[in-house]
């Protein structure tokens, strides 16, 4: 009878969490075709030249991104999905620190920037292009994520779904009506309007976010460390995925790495599939957690089950679809079939090593988790860079299924140590209970 009831609770879990993750995966795949759209887009209409330039300066804001807000989103989805009252707190510190990390980096970038790229002949214009993609892709998408994140913590999956797809059509729709409409053709023009989607999403987000109550301004000392390593992984991580491009641009031609940019790109959408299940499990997780990383090694093992799978599928989805790429984004792109079936395999790696990390996530346990992913970024980043210019592309590929199987190892065996810990320190305690 109670065996019965079990195998109806668990069927039922289960046909819970798969409504979900259609859902859920369906709001990712939506946006991915909308971002591989405007990505096709740009590339066609801002030709190679130009959207070689688009893509450098979007790689260097993309490893800003992660280091503005030092890492408080994470802090608030933990938080907020074992305790919904502390919302206006957690809401308070990310702004508080969301705007101070994002002045600083917006105030170097337009410093730096103009000496490496040109946007514009007129230096003050230049500076002022540059400036708008910067405040554009690192503040204004870190607080549309934040806005997705929030809904996740409090486990609304149906608004942060919308916000994702809303957020992705946005784009879409501003690319085709700028480029194809308008003409578009130069990154310069493309960062005006790309600035002002992004103003009119975030004030959409405001809007949506005012039934929550407004946010308590104050530093949550305890969650800065925790944020501090959670996001220093992600930004060596996005250093490492972002040095090949900038190696290849050096010894590469401008086709090979506007191919190799796209192929990129099309990896990161498979991923897509993997990320919607970590999203959805991940605040489930923090909650089962709470009393020790432990308490969740059967979930972790059908999470881990659940995402090799999807990643095998997303993989061979890929592989079959990749001669149609040139179609999409330009026959003048002659190495993107060949570099988007070489890199297609790599996402069940990532697939694989993203779980235990979002496990040891999930249970607080950042440092062993910041220790893993930032050494195994400055490892890749170096093996990287090396790879890429002694045997360039090769070299470049080769190095990306090495460094990600190295992380598979390295991962979970920081996992298995943790849980084993995990579960000797909560013995101990029971017994020492049972003494006193």
């Amino acid at each position: 009878m109670f065996g019965g009831r079990r195998i109806i609770g668990d069927f039922g879990f289960v046909l819970r969490t798969s409504v979900a993750y259609m859902a859920s995966g369906g709001s990712l795949i939506v946006s991915s075709a909308a971002q591989l759209v405007t990505f096709a887009v740009l590339a066609r209409w801002l030709g190679v030249h130009e959207f070689s330039l688009f893509v450098a300066i979007t790689a260097i804001c993309s490893v800003a991104l992660h280091l503005c807000g030092l890492g408080a989103m994470e802090s608030l989805v933990r938080r907020v999905a074992r305790d919904s009252s502390v919302y206006p707190v957690m809401l308070g510190h990310n702004l508080i620190l969301t705007g101070i990390t994002g002045v600083i980096l917006v105030a170097a970038g337009a410093v730096i920037l103009p000496f490496l790229f040109e946007l514009s002949a007129t230096p003050a214009l230049n500076v002022l292009f540059i400036t708008a993609m910067l405040v554009t892709n690192i503040v204004l998408v870190r607080l549309i994520v934040l806005t997705e994140q929030i809904f996740i913590g409090r486990s609304e999956f149906g608004t942060a779904n919308k916000v994702v797809v809303g957020f992705a059509l946005a784009r879409t729709a501003t690319a085709v009506l700028a480029c194809i409409l308008f003409g578009v053709s130069t990154t310069a023009e493309w960062a005006v309007w790309q600035f002002a989607c992004h103003v009119l999403v975030v004030l959409v987000c405001f809007r949506t976010l005012l039934r929550l109550g407004r946010p308590e301004f104050r530093i949550v000392r305890e969650e800065i460390m925790n944020g501090i390593y959670f996001c220093v992984p992600f930004i060596l991580r996005a250093a490492r995925q972002n040095v090949d491009l900038m190696v290849l641009s050096l010894v590469s031609t401008a086709e090979i790495v506007s191919s190799y940019s796209v192929a990129r790109r099309m990896i990161e959408s498979s991923y897509l599939s993997v990320e919607a299940l970590n999203r959805l499990i991940y605040p489930g997780s923090a909650r089962a957690s709470a009393e020790g990383l432990h308490r969740i090694m059967e979930r972790v093992k059908k999470v881990l089950f659940a995402a090799t799978a999807i990643s095998i599928a997303a993989a061979v989805a890929v592989y079959i679809i990749a001669p149609l790429l040139p179609y999409l984004f330009g026959h003048d792109y002659v190495s993107l079939v060949s570099f988007v079936r070489q890199l297609c395999w790599v996402v069940v790696f990532l697939a694989i090593w993203s779980v235990a990390v979002e496990a040891l996530g999930a249970a607080g346990n950042h440092a062993h988790r910041g220790t893993v992913m930032s050494l195994g970024s400055l490892f890749g980043a170096a093996l990287t860079a090396w790879a890429t210019w002694y045997a360039p592309p090769e070299g470049t590929i080769i190095s990306f299924y090495v460094i990600e199987f190295a992380m598979v190892v390295a991962s979970w065996l920081v996992l298995v140590h943790a849980m084993r810990r995990s579960k000797g320190a909560s013995a101990d305690a029971l017994l020492k209970e049972a003494r006193s």
